[in-house]
């Protein structure tokens, strides 16, 4: 079953907002979580935790 832009869990790229560039990919759901989605997770670049952010 091939994935379309309605759904239900599409795969979102999550950014650095340490402005490194890093990205992680994973999937939401859009029932539950319609905000743009942002994460604490581990900047390799920077070797710290900081927020990612949902881009679309």
């Amino acid at each position: 079953m091939a994935a379309t832009s309605r759904d239900i869990r599409p795969i979102i790229k999550l950014r650095s907002t340490a402005g490194t560039g890093v990205t992680y990919v994973t999937k939401k759901n859009r029932r539950n979580n319609t905000d743009r989605m942002v994460l604490r997770k581990y900047d390799p670049v920077i070797r710290q935790h900081v927020d990612f952010r949902e881009e679309r």
